[in-house]
């Protein structure tokens, strides 16, 4: 909604790690602003600050100065376990590697970020179930990852970081193990989420796959030139 609050708000981020003639700049003040159902992707090439920028926003790691709000909530404000606890019900995370549970049904997989928050386990495959139906994989649910393509894995993948109804979907390099069809398979799939109101947010060094998002950001030497 117009005014609404942004999903991502990145004031004057800095990240430095080391110090004195060790001192590296990894992030040097990042300001970022991603609102409700925007698609924005964050390109830049390897030493850019891209990966640093990712654990940022995914509540992995913290800025050294600066702030960063995701849906209201400062970061900086939080304990170890209220980030657990903010990466758990505000982000979905889709990897590179699709981190599925072997010998382990898609549904069941894609219910595990349910397990942790006391769901029964009726509501927990309903949902499991509706986030398929999300990604096209409703008729996949029993099968087992070694059963999938690769670009059926990281659909599975993306329908249980969306199984928490999170704020933001987070997603880094998710192409990255993927041949040109499975890429635009899972690039399809963003595509409609974000036409039904999903915010992303994609880390890519793919030139192909950045010119897919609404928003483009080019990161250089920890600062965004683009």
């Amino acid at each position: 909604m117009p005014g609404s609050r942004p999903v991502l708000d990145v004031r004057d981020v800095t990240k430095v790690y080391g110090e004195g003639d060790t001192l590296v700049r990894a992030l040097d003040g990042v300001t970022l602003r991603v609102d409700r159902a925007d698609y924005v992707a964050i390109m830049g090439s390897s030493g850019s600050g891209k990966s640093t920028l990712m654990n940022i926003l995914g509540c992995l790691d913290v800025p050294s100065t600066g702030a960063y709000l995701i849906d209201g909530v400062d970061v900086g404000s939080l304990s170890d376990s209220q980030l657990a606890l903010v990466r758990n019900r505000l982000i979905g995370f889709v990897f590179q590697a699709f981190n599925l549970i072997p010998r382990t049904s898609a549904v069941a997989n894609v219910e595990l970020p349910l397990a942790y928050s006391g769901i029964r386990s009726a509501e927990r495959r309903r949902r499991a179930m509706s986030a398929l139906d999300l990604v096209g994989l409703a008729d996949r649910a029993g099968h087992q990852p070694n059963q999938l393509s690769g670009g059926q894995q990281q659909r599975v993948a993306v329908a249980r970081a969306l199984v928490t109804e999170p704020a933001l979907l987070l997603a880094d390099e998710p192409t990255g193990n993927l041949d040109s069809h499975a890429t635009e398979e899972v690039l399809a799939v963003f595509e409609d989420l974000n036409a039904a109101g999903r915010t992303i947010v994609l880390i890519t060094h793919e030139d192909e796959v950045g010119a897919r998002a609404d928003r483009l950001i080019t990161l250089f030497d920890g600062r965004i030139v683009s």
